[in-house]
């Protein structure tokens, strides 16, 4: 099977007889993950694993309309140690560019370590996302803003940055951790809670997917910016 493109730099492509999703490698000969290398007409792809990324469950849970594109400035948000982070690096390519923040030292180490170092499109930032002015300085105006964060103000967190970064019309993608919120109260209670304050500060919601069985208690949810 050849190669098809689900969304601008994402693929699905055969492996073992199976279909998988896969980025094209902007490092080819390595890995991030212990990911799949499987070279089709002279391209490396790397296999991506839903299970250990809440953008490639989304688009296996159905996404419509991917909330990234070749070229995007993407802020990252909780990015760790950049599993997800190196497909999006993959998907915006060259000429694109993702800044990464997290506040965990030993998370950014193996970010730096393992990806940053070997590919030129990605910045991370030691930083506390709550506080987005302690990191304005490093960072651009950017298209999307991928959120994954384990905090209880998730939604109020995004908003504070799409403040500062993200331009009109820019495009949002937040993994709404339940259990992070709101262990008392039901998942769904707790997506639309954080749904109404993207709402309210201007955001346009556009898909909410359920992402179980890859994740137990989170969502994705997109949405464009318009505030």
């Amino acid at each position: 099977m050849a190669p098809q493109e689900v969304f601008p730099g994402i693929f699905r492509i055969e492996v073992d007889s199976r279909a998988v999703l896969a980025t094209r490698n902007m490092t080819p000969g390595r890995k991030v993950y212990g990911e799949q290398l499987v070279e089709v007409d002279g391209v490396e792809y790397r296999t991506w694993n839903p299970y250990r990324s809440k953008l490639a469950a989304a688009v296996l849970k159905g996404l419509k309309e991917s909330p990234l594109s070749i070229g995007d400035r993407v802020l990252y948000l909780g990015v760790a140690s950049g599993t997800t982070c190196s497909h999006i690096s993959d998907l915006v390519g060259p000429k694109g560019y993702v800044w990464g923040v997290d506040f965990a030292p030993r998370s950014l180490r193996d970010l730096v370590s393992n990806v940053a170092r070997y590919r030129k499109n990605i910045s991370p930032i030691l930083g506390d996302a709550r506080d987005p002015a302690s990191y304005s300085a490093e960072v651009q105006r950017v298209d999307v803003l991928y959120a994954d964060v384990a905090q209880p103000a998730q939604a109020e967190l995004v908003v504070k940055n799409a403040e500062v970064f993200l331009r009109q019309g820019g495009r949002l993608a937040m993994a709404i951790k339940s259990r992070s919120v709101n262990v008392t109260r039901s998942p769904r209670d707790v997506y639309s809670d954080q749904i109404r304050v993207l709402e309210r500060a201007g955001f346009t919601v556009g898909e909410v997917l359920e992402l179980e069985p890859y994740e137990k208690d989170h969502a994705m949810v997109t949405a464009t910016y318009r505030a």
